[in-house]
Parts: structure tokens; C-alpha cells; sequence
């Protein structure tokens, strides 16, 4: 199926179901994709469990979502900054699940997912809290605990420049976890600042292809 290029965010956004997971591109707010979340708030979807980075960064994107209680579950590497007072109130009053994540697994738990990969086993978190309940191994006389793929039913990433096929390109540390959460979702909806035509983006800077991506708008 060809990428759309959607000429609205609520366009992009359209036919989300509640209740969806939703994996959300970003570091803090480098490449966060705070229109395409703008536009989800508009849409409506509720009862989501959201995968991302941060749990919310002040009071835009991420955190906007959040404070609309849209979001019942939250899967993140660091849930608390200095800015993140949005998901500390709602988790202080038993209002959103949380599960922490270790960074570096959060990524593998989303390529797993993209590769097709059932399951791996790391040796982040063995022996702390974050362990508990899983399966743990002894290999090589090291201790792994196991650990399963994260699949979305959407991915929200930003992303640089687009081509009308929807080949990605990224600026940066913008880029962060948007290809992997690329490649692990059903369906893909990037934001980006400008859309140019076929052939003017080098295919040697393409970074996410176009098979991955359902929906492209510019913001």
C-alpha cells in the first residue's frame, strides 16, 4: 500500500481506536511529534497505552495528552523530570499505570518487535525490581533476564523530510527512537517539515524506507 500524504494532522490521525497502543517518538522534546499529538487530543481516542522515552515533558505534547487522562498506561525510561509534573500528579493520585523500561531495552523491545523476534534475553535489570517476574538464564555464567517485543498499534514519529513515496529522513538526535518504533507498529503516521518529490532526497541518507510508513504530513 502506497504512504499518504495526508494534507491535515487530523487527517494523519484519523480511524485511531481507543484503547490503542500508541508509540510516541522523542527524547524529552527532541523530535516528539507535538502536532500529530495535538491533533490525537482533537480525535479523541482514549484508554491508550502510550510507549515513549519520557512520560511528558511541561505542558505540550506528550504531557497534554496525558492531562486530557487519555492515557491509562504509560511504558517509559524515565517517567520524572524537573518538567514533568503532569505524570507525577496523575501517578501520585493512582491515575496512570506505569512500567519503567531500561532506555537501551525499550529500543530493543521495539526492533524485536520490527525483526520479528520473539523474545531476548539481556542482562539490564537482573537482580533489581525491574526483573521480577521474568524469566531469568545463565549464560556463559552470566545472569539474562527475558524479555518480550513491544508492538504499537500506532507509531507517532517526527521526522525531517519526506518524499512523496514517504522515504524518512531525520535531523539529528531528533531521530532517536523514531526507526525503530517505525518498523514495530501496524500503522505509521510521521510528521514532518516539508514534503519534497520523489528522487530529491539521497537514498543514501534514508534512514526509515517507505514500506514503513502508512501516512506522512507536513507541519
Amino acid at each position: 500500500m502506497r504512504t499518504a500524504i495526508c494534507a491535515t494532522t487530523a487527517q494523519a490521525v484519523a480511524g485511531i481506536q481507543d484503547g490503542s497502543t500508541v508509540l510516541v517518538g522523542g527524547f524529552g522534546m527532541a523530535g516528539m511529534p507535538v502536532q500529530l499529538i495535538d491533533a490525537l487530543i482533537d480525535q479523541g481516542a482514549s484508554d491508550l497505552t502510550v510507549v515513549s522515552n519520557n512520560a511528558g515533558n511541561g505542558d505540550t505534547g506528550l504531557a497534554a495528552l496525558l492531562a486530557k487522562g487519555r492515557v491509562r498506561k504509560i511504558v517509559c525510561s524515565f517517567p520524572r523530570q524537573s518538567d514533568s509534573w503532569v505524570f507525577d500528579g496523575l501517578y501520585r493520585q493512582g491515575r496512570i499505570e506505569l512500567e519503567v523500561v531500561p532506555q537501551g531495552t525499550l529500543a530493543e523491545r521495539m526492533r524485536a518487535a520490527g525483526a520479528g523476534i520473539g523474545a531476548f534475553f539481556s542482562p539490564t535489570g537482573v537482580g533489581t525490581p525491574l526483573a521480577e517476574g521474568k524469566e531469568t538464564r545463565q549464560i556463559d555464567g552470566r545472569s539474562y533476564v527475558l524479555e518480550h517485543p513491544i508492538k504499537g498499534d500506532v507509531a507517532l514519529i517526527g521526522a525531517h523530510r519526506a518524499d512523496r513515496m514517504g522515504n524518512l529522513v531525520y535531523r539529528k538526535t531528533a531521530r532517536n527512537f523514531g526507526p525503530v518504533m517505525a518498523t514495530a507498529a501496524t500503522l505509521v503516521v510521521a510528521q514532518v517539515h516539508a514534503v519534497v518529490e520523489t528522487g530529491e532526497l539521497d537514498p543514501e541518507a534514508v534512514v526509515t524506507p517507505s514500506i514503513y510508513v502508512d501516512r506522512v504530513v507536513a507541519v
